[in-house]
């Protein structure tokens, strides 16, 4: 295999970090599908049911958000300090200006 092949292939923690993105993504969007499978159980006389389903929805999804973003600042402060990828600072204003 030649170097740039093998520099392109994930790790596991690489998969790790996406697999929790994923995870996250799925469950902040099964919100609103919770939230009125909740109503329907609700309306048909299951209030604590509905109410547990929408508020452990939330939970959920709070929790997988928070995780896949710990995980991916804790993978991108390690591919920094690897040095591999060469992170610049821009100077405050004229960086950012095309003239």
């Amino acid at each position: 295999m030649t170097a740039w092949y093998r520099a392109r292939t994930m790790g596991w923690s690489t998969k790790a970090v996406v697999a929790a993105g994923l995870l996250a993504a799925l469950l902040v969007a099964a919100v609103p599908a919770a939230f009125f499978v909740g109503v329907i159980m609700m309306l048909l006389g299951h209030v604590i049911g509905g109410l547990a389903l929408f508020g452990a929805s939330i939970l959920a999804a709070g929790v997988a958000v928070a995780v896949a973003g710990l995980s991916g600042v804790r993978h991108l402060r390690k591919l920094v300090s690897q040095q591999r990828y060469r992170v610049v600072q821009l100077r405050q204003g004229s960086d950012y200006r095309y003239e």
